[in-house]
């Protein structure tokens, strides 16, 4: 039988890469960390939560208390550990090494109780069955994973090997809201469709979420484009500012430092900037990005969907057709 597999994740995905560079996986949940034991039982976990924080709800402590609890308990070492990007939509797996142990000096960081792993393999969603996509899109912090899923995550062609350089935000528990499950549930596949779009009608898209959003918009025929796919501003042309010049990028490649600088060479003075990668982008482009001389804007697919959602309602009927969705209601 395969050994286990859990996934961890780290701050709704934030700590991708900091799981990546450090060679670890971490959970946060600061109000625990430092006082959780082997020995102690759920309850006593969370009761423990509950005298240091008696505000918080009994179901999200009971949450927070065993995420932990299974963190520290269930998760072995040479089990399986896999991660999950919502930016970049990659999974890094690895196998981990150690016991649990505590660190004050990542509190802050989302990650105070960690194990040591090797990271192994990385692969996109993209190349998931849909079973497997359904199962890996949990909310829950820790949970571990089925039979099929493992053998499938595990003998994928396409994964391959993880280039290393270097050895919060409380979520709640699935079942105490299955609200929150549903919607996370909900945008990844969103991601999924949107991802499968033709790279013109990636560009389509892109216009349609600016447009409503209040901007007229100026696509750029195929061909050279010169860092400029798509033109949006309050009459169109460009003339009226704010003129935001928009790069789309559809594919399942990180951009890097030097596809910033390019889009930023280019332009001038007074544009504004706005780049969107459904492969997401490197630690390197955030950092050429926060440096830029004009104000410049990264999306990656999460955020495009997550805007897309956003302003739904507002959407021209061209722009539905290429990702059509439904409202749900449902009792709260």
């Amino acid at each position: 039988m395969t050994n286990k597999m859990w996934m961890i994740r780290g701050d709704g995905g934030r700590l991708y890469d900091d799981f990546r560079e450090r060679q670890v996986v971490g959970i946060g949940w600061a109000q625990l960390a430092e006082y959780a034991k082997p020995n102690m039982t759920r309850d006593q976990l969370t009761q423990y939560y509950l005298q240091v924080e008696p505000l918080t709800k009994l179901g999200t402590a009971r949450s927070g208390a065993s995420q932990v609890w299974r963190f520290i308990n269930e998760v072995q070492p040479e089990d399986w550990v896999i991660t999950y990007s919502p930016a970049n939509r990659t999974y890094l797996i690895g196998k981990i090494l150690s016991d649990f142990q505590y660190h004050p000096e990542w509190i802050e960081e989302g990650m105070a109780l960690a194990r040591t792993v090797k990271w192994q393999k990385e692969i996109g969603r993209d190349t998931l069955t849909e079973e497997s996509k359904n199962t890996l899109g949990s909310t829950l912090t820790v949970f571990q994973l089925p039979e099929f899923a493992i053998e499938e995550l595990l003998h994928d062609n396409t994964i391959q090997n993880v280039p290393i350089e270097h050895p919060d935000d409380i979520e709640i528990d699935v079942d105490d809201d299955p609200l929150l499950g549903m919607e996370a549930l909900a945008i990844e596949r969103i991601k999924d469709l949107v991802s499968a779009l033709r790279w013109d009608e990636m560009q389509q898209l892109v216009a349609g979420v600016l447009r409503s959003m209040g901007y007229k918009t100026l696509i750029s025929p195929a061909g050279p484009d010169r860092g400029k796919d798509i033109i949006a501003s309050p009459d169109g042309f460009g003339f009226e500012n704010p003129r935001i010049i928009v790069e789309v990028k559809h594919r399942k490649v990180q951009m890097g430092s030097p596809d910033i600088r390019s889009f930023i060479g280019g332009r001038h003075k007074d544009d504004r900037g706005l780049y969107v990668s459904t492969g997401g982008f490197s630690k390197e482009a955030r950092y050429e990005a926060d440096r830029s001389t004009i104000p410049l804007t990264l999306w990656t697919l999460d955020d495009l969907v997550r805007t897309l959602i956003e302003y739904y309602d507002h959407v021209d009927i061209e722009t539905k057709l290429l990702v059509p969705l439904k409202r749900a209601y449902l009792p709260v």
